[in-house]
């Protein structure tokens, strides 16, 4: 495996946190967050032949990394901390299709739902984490996965979010994972697929590896809303695993 890119301080906004992995959840993030999306025009993944995908969203949910992220090689913190953090689980080892890989909460978009509406319902059932519509700060690409959904990946701003509780049905674990683990130096690692010309994508995390799809979205986020460099990612393939 390579890294694609190494992070480092870029454009002119951001660059000190950026490069450091400083970066508190307060105002000013929210705000800078909110800018960079507002600035951003999210693209439509390339679908593929075959059946019609079925559609999915996902919350990329900005919290604090509290009391950390409770996973080998990551700090543990004695006082709660305002850094600021992505929300990511651990699948329910009971679920028929991908139980016990990482995810972002999410799933599928029910009716007529908005991928940002399926989003909060999600948080609410999936960690019990309560917003409104007021908290989305808005997309990212959409992402096709080889197992059959098209997620939209959806920004929003849970703030301290102190009170999670994990749906055992769906869930395993809860994580907050700091920025600056996403800025870490050999990130995204890539190797080259079996399948086709793109490379698959995994973003590294404490002593492990998150794999796409759930990387792609991961790393474009950093490359958008942290670094401020438009980045798309719909390209990048999955392992075989993810396929299922």
């Amino acid at each position: 495996m390579q890294p694609l890119t190494k992070p480092g301080i870029v454009g002119q906004t951001g660059a000190p946190p950026a490069a450091q992995g400083l970066w508190n959840c307060d105002d000013a993030l929210r705000q800078l967050l909110q800018q960079r999306l507002d600035a951003y025009a999210p693209g439509l993944a390339a679908l593929p032949d075959g059946p019609e995908l079925r559609r999915a969203a996902v919350a990329l949910a900005v919290t604090e990394s509290g009391l950390g992220a409770d996973l080998p090689g990551l700090p543990t913190h004695s006082n709660w901390s305002t850094a600021a953090a992505l929300i990511l689980t651990r699948r329910s080892g009971s679920l028929r299709s991908h139980g016990g890989q990482w995810a972002l909460p999410g799933g599928r978009v029910d009716g007529d739902e908005t991928a940002e509406q399926a989003a909060l319902r999600e948080l609410a059932e999936e960690i019990d984490l309560q917003l409104g519509p007021d908290a989305v700060l808005g997309r990212l690409d959409d992402y096709a996965t080889r197992s059959g959904y098209l997620i939209t990946p959806v920004v929003v701003w849970a703030g301290s979010a102190e009170r999670l509780q994990l749906n055992p049905a769906e869930v395993q674990s809860i994580h907050r994972i700091g920025f600056g683990e996403w800025l870490r130096a050999d990130s995204p690692m890539l190797e080259a697929s079996r399948h086709g010309p793109h490379p698959v994508l995994r973003m590294p995390v404490g002593g492990s590896w998150i794999a796409a799809p759930t990387a792609a979205l991961l790393y474009q986020f950093r490359e958008v809303c942290l670094l401020d460099r438009p980045t798309r990612v719909a390209h990048f393939d999955q392992p075989d695993f993810a396929w299922r």
